[in-house]
């Protein structure tokens, strides 16, 4: 078992890292490409923009992120999780920090000619940086805690709204500037959502048919290991003709690898078939947020 202190260690090494990678992305890709991020991210830099532009005034990035971040931040360690906000906020704090102070050498070392460039490779240092945070724990902030507390406190989906809100400002940013730069900012966003998905699997869940001898002994490392029920059913195997069982269960598609293991250890002959589960309807365990 973990000793406390190397987890926090861990948490706070990971949320440094993910806020490290985050600023020098902003400070290099997305400088480079003129591109706008989804979030309050993309918000801060749109901000930013509008105010140099038209008014001639430069305004930090942090200074806008943290007014942007401040009333959200409140209602997560109000509603969702103290240690998850406060790790959320240290990952807010070093990212607004780290854009401000972070040497213009990187900017100047990266710009890319090509946009497509900035916005793929962009893509994939901010998925990068946001998986970091999700595995310690924490989020980088801004439209993530409205989103998680709508899903907690009200069993709401909150994402199509967030991308509603996200559109709504790659729209300003076509009107006010380029619409080649929103457009790039979609291939950034979408390329962030897709190697997300690969690399972090917290939120997707999989579903488990398992054929075995030893039911009870299978249920009790499902509930155990994961806190989640499973459904038994009766069958023949029509090759021996012999009883067997069929448990049915949904787990977190990153309890399942060793979720699988322990099973094959505890019944070899199991017959496991692991399916990709696009969506559920109904009562779903989820670990509460620290």
């Amino acid at each position: 078992m973990k000793s406390a202190a190397f987890l926090t260690a861990r948490r706070i090494l990971f949320v440094t890292a993910g806020a490290a990678i985050m600023a020098f992305n902003i400070k290099t890709f997305v400088y480079a490409g003129g591109l706008i991020p989804g979030g309050f991210t993309g918000l801060t830099l749109l901000l930013q923009e509008i105010c140099l532009r038209y008014w001639n005034i430069r305004i930090p990035f942090s200074v806008i992120l943290y007014i942007l971040n401040a009333f959200p931040a409140m209602i997560s360690f109000r509603f969702i999780g103290k240690r998850y906000s406060l790790y959320s906020c240290l990952m807010i704090l070093l990212c607004g920090i780290m854009t401000d102070w972070m040497p213009s050498m990187f900017t100047e070392f990266l710009q890319l000619q090509d946009t497509l460039l900035s916005a793929v490779f962009g893509g994939l240092l901010n998925a990068s940086a946001i998986s970091l945070c999700l595995h310690a724990g924490a989020t980088s902030g801004g439209t993530d805690f409205v989103a998680i507390f709508i899903s907690e406190r009200y069993g709401r989906d909150a994402w199509n709204y967030i991308f509603a809100a996200n559109c709504v400002i790659l729209a300003l940013a076509a009107w006010l500037f380029a619409l080649d730069k929103a457009l790039y900012s979609i291939i950034f966003q979408y390329t962030t959502t897709m190697a997300l998905s690969s690399l972090y699997r917290g939120y997707q869940q999989r579903t488990l048919l398992i054929i075995t001898n030893k039911p009870d002994e299978v249920y009790c490392l499902i509930r155990d290991a994961t806190h989640h029920d499973a459904t038994s059913f009766n069958g023949i195997g029509r090759y021996r003709m012999a009883e067997r069982v069929l448990l049915y269960s949904v787990v977190a598609a990153n309890e399942t690898a060793p979720l699988v293991a322990a099973i094959r250890k505890a019944d070899t002959e199991a017959f496991i078939n692991v399916i990709k589960t696009e969506h559920i309807n109904g009562r779903f365990y989820r670990k509460p947020k620290d």
